[in-house]
């Protein structure tokens, strides 16, 4: 298995990975390094892959990788919706790629950051 290691150990690179992956579900767009990117991008579309499947055995694999956090809080008439990463990408953001295999994802680069120059691009769900 090829993959970049990101100046980390193992444990710290997975939980990095995990809550970028979980960042990008939730606004659906994030800005990073490019190496950070293409790596995130490769969980993410894995993650979309078990939501568009949608059985219990893939919802959990998805909750086992995905963080709990909260996506958003919206009020429908008298109760208050509160909707988690994992629900929207079962219920958003997999049906919208129902009939698309695979590129989920696409790198916009940007501009160098500004304190070390490191290639910085645009991670947004296509």
């Amino acid at each position: 298995m090829s993959y970049r290691k990101l100046g980390r150990t193992s444990s710290q690179r997975k939980a990095m990975l995990r809550d970028l992956t979980t960042d990008l579900f939730i606004n659906e767009r994030i800005v990073t390094t490019e190496a950070r990117a293409k790596e995130v991008r490769s969980t993410a579309e894995k993650m979309i892959t078990l939501g568009k499947r949608g059985d219990l055995h893939a919802r959990r694999q998805a909750a086992a990788f995905v963080r709990n956090e909260t996506a958003s809080v919206r009020e429908e008439g008298e109760e208050i919706v509160v909707e988690s990463a994992l629900q929207k990408l079962f219920n958003d953001i997999a049906p919208r790629y129902a009939d698309r295999n695979g590129g989920y994802t696409r790198i916009l680069k940007t501009e160098p950051r500004r304190g070390d120059a490191a290639p910085m691009v645009i991670l947004e769900l296509v």
